[in-house]
């Protein structure tokens, strides 16, 4: 504690140390937070929101505003007490609510609750590769639309990550993709403070960050002073400086700085600091102990004439936008069009309609369906996790996106769905963006906490899952999903489609364009399967529904067979037996639950009517959750155990995903 501010010396030490004790404040009345680390990093604080990074709290959305995230999301009272000082949506009454009911201010960033915030954060290393994503995309829109005189776009992604984000094997794999790529627009901040929740994190974790992040192509620089402002000031500046390499300022902190007794304490992570010490924090940097939630008016003028500073940078660029719309008309106005979340006119007439008897699968239609419509939706980018000969992801006529090549709309994310995921997350957060990421459903569980992320942000990457089921045959019980189907659909705001057959595909991409409020999973089959008939049965537009009357009974119809994916086809078989033995059955094809349950009662009453009990579900998965469709009358044919090493149709027949079983069931109902 020899270097800290025993009474304040200037303004710029009132404008730091005032975050310091609002961070404090804040915690303490929660009775819950943490506070230490946002004390240590207020300097840092103060350099970016002062004097670095270009940003408008009049129009938050600014397209080149500089992103920020907080990927230290415990953080989060920094963040908070800068949005609220530079003039953001915030009052200082929203502050004093922090981490209460329906306040803007929860214990860590959510996007979409408060301008400012760029990214839901809290999960350690998700916000990490979030700016990963937001590289990405920075640097497609550069290529896309800077023009020689015209540099719309050169933002810069500020990240803050701390010793858990680096420990989290999610910023290795985002740190391995960012180096390959050269993303010169990152400068991450990482707060090395040397304590976790459990104590010094010496006790877990003694590598060589910086040399660890330089083997992975990033430009390194080290701080042994967080309190030593020229240094940092001169570090971001040589950071932004380099364009070639995503950089990492590696700054030694000290959690709780100018708390007495909890400085470099474990106890100061996640716990508030107590009243008394809070008391002598104030007394430590000169506030009168007394008093809480204090910002001197010259403090307060200080940061909202930084804010100001932004009204002026973003009237240059929108001026120097309007000089691009004349000049560059079509690439002006398909820029604005895109961010506003419209998709182009044409591109829905583009969805091939299949026909045929021969069997596709639907990771194969997939395909067809993304490269028909790819041309019309320069925005759809994405690939896979090394998969994409499995996954049907390429889109043909583009290259790959690289340090080389940054209009390349083809990804390759390398065998990390953990950070694919996250990624996505950052594509999908910079407006105008639909990106997709494909792997093996069984790989799902690898990208579960970005789903979850992306679920809760409202925000649309659409994941592409194949190889959907114990269709997949030989690779074995370890990639044949069970719990998958089950595990997503329990995720709140994400919709899963798992399409029968190669037109239902088509529709179900074309619904997932189309959609908002969340991701999207298409579950696909490896295994071919027939196309269904679109004259002789219901056309595959009724997926949009969510589950429709694929076939109907001739009479009224005395049971109701219930289905996803290619289990549907052995439903119409077992349709065409029933009726043999003269059993009225009918044939509801249920591809996204999540699209059902948004009907209104009468729709869900045409397709299940109350009266009819007798009803059996067919899926190649956990029957967990399909009681409440064919109720307690109804039986469900599923697998609750896992699978088996052996070619498709043997296994398929082994856990009796077979017409003649499936009419044995009816029978017996």
């Amino acid at each position: 504690m020899e270097t800290a501010e025993k009474t304040i010396t200037s303004l710029e030490a009132l404008c730091i140390n005032t975050v310091r004790v609002l961070a404090a404040d804040a915690v303490q009345k929660a009775d819950s937070g943490h506070p230490g680390t946002a004390m240590a990093l207020a300097p840092l604080g103060y350099l970016l929101w002062s004097k670095i990074m270009n940003y408008n709290p009049q129009d938050p959305n600014w397209p080149n505003r500089d992103r920020f995230i907080l990927s230290a999301g415990h953080a989060c009272m920094l963040q908070y007490s800068y949005l609220y000082l530079t003039g953001y949506d915030l009052t200082l009454n929203d502050i004093k609510k922090f981490r209460q009911l329906h306040s803007k201010t929860p214990g860590h960033p959510e996007y979409g609750l408060l301008d400012g915030i760029e990214a839901t954060t809290g999960p350690l290393g998700q916000g990490f590769a979030n700016g990963v994503g937001m590289g990405i995309a920075q640097k497609w829109l550069a290529d896309r639309y800077n023009k020689p005189g015209f540099d719309l776009f050169d933002y810069s992604i500020y990240v803050i990550c701390s010793d858990g984000d680096i420990m989290e094997g999610i910023s290795s794999e985002a740190a391995s993709v960012a180096g390959n790529l050269q993303l010169g627009n990152l400068i991450y901040i990482y707060d090395d403070n040397h304590i976790t929740i459990e104590g010094n994190t010496a006790i877990t974790f003694n590598e060589d960050v910086g040399a660890r992040f330089q083997a992975y192509g990033w430009h390194v620089q080290v701080l042994p002073d967080g309190n030593d402002l020229g240094a940092m000031e001169d570090a971001l500046k040589k950071a932004k400086a380099e364009t070639g390499k995503p950089s990492l300022i590696k700054l030694r902190t000290h959690i709780a700085y100018g708390s007495p007794n909890k400085v470099d304490s474990a106890s100061a992570h996640g716990s508030p600091l107590g009243e008394d010490e809070v008391r002598l924090v104030k007394k430590f940097f000169g506030f009168d102990p007394d008093q809480s939630f204090v910002v001197p008016e010259n403090v307060i003028s200080f940061y909202r004439t930084a804010g100001k500073a932004g009204i002026e940078k973003e009237k240059l660029w929108n001026n120097l936008f309007n000089q691009y719309r004349e000049k560059y008309p079509v690439e002006a106005n398909e820029f604005v069009s895109t961010s506003n979340g419209k998709l182009p006119s044409g591109w829905k007439e583009k969805i091939p309609v299949f026909s045929g008897s021969e069997k596709m699968a639907t990771r194969k239609a997939s395909g067809k369906v993304l490269n028909a419509i790819a041309d019309q939706i320069p925005f759809l980018i994405g690939g896979s996790a090394d998969l994409s000969p499995s996954t049907d992801t390429i889109l043909n006529k583009y290259e790959s996106f690289s340090a080389e090549n940054r209009d390349g709309r083809n990804f390759h994310f390398g065998i990390r769905e953990h950070s694919m995921g996250a990624i996505l997350n950052g594509i999908a957060l910079t407006k105008g963006f639909i990106p997709y990421g494909a792997t093996f459903l069984i790989f799902s569980d690898y990208m579960r906490p970005p789903m979850r992320l992306a679920a809760i942000s409202k925000i649309k990457p659409i994941y592409v899952f194949t190889h959907d089921s114990i269709g997949l045959g030989e690779d074995g019980t370890t990639h044949q999903p069970i719990e998958q189907l089950a595990g997503l659909r329990s995720v709140p705001n994400m919709t899963v489609i798992r399409p029968a057959d190669a037109n239902e595909t088509a529709q179900a991409w074309r619904v997932a364009l189309e959609h908002n409020g969340g991701p999207v999973a298409i579950v696909l089959t490896r295994q071919g399967l027939p196309i269904i008939d679109q004259e002789k049965y219901s056309k595959a537009t009724g997926l949009e529904k969510g589950a429709y009357i694929l076939s109907d009974s001739e009479k009224d119809p005395e049971v109701i067979l219930i289905g996803t994916g290619s289990e549907v086809n052995l439903l119409l078989k077992a349709q065409e037996k029933l009726k043999d033995k003269s059993v009225q059955a009918r044939v509801v094809s249920m591809p996204s639950w999540e699209l059902f349950e948004k009907q209104d009662a009468a729709y869900k009453e045409l397709v299940f009517p109350k009266k009819i009990r007798k009803r059996l579900s067919v899926e190649a998965a956990s029957t967990f959750g399909w009681l409440k469709y064919t109720t307690e009358d109804g039986k469900s044919l599923g697998i609750n155990r896992f699978g088996e090493s052996a070619p498709g149709e043997e296994i398929f027949k082994e856990f009796g995903f077979t017409v003649e079983n499936i009419v044995s069931l009816v029978e017996y109902l």
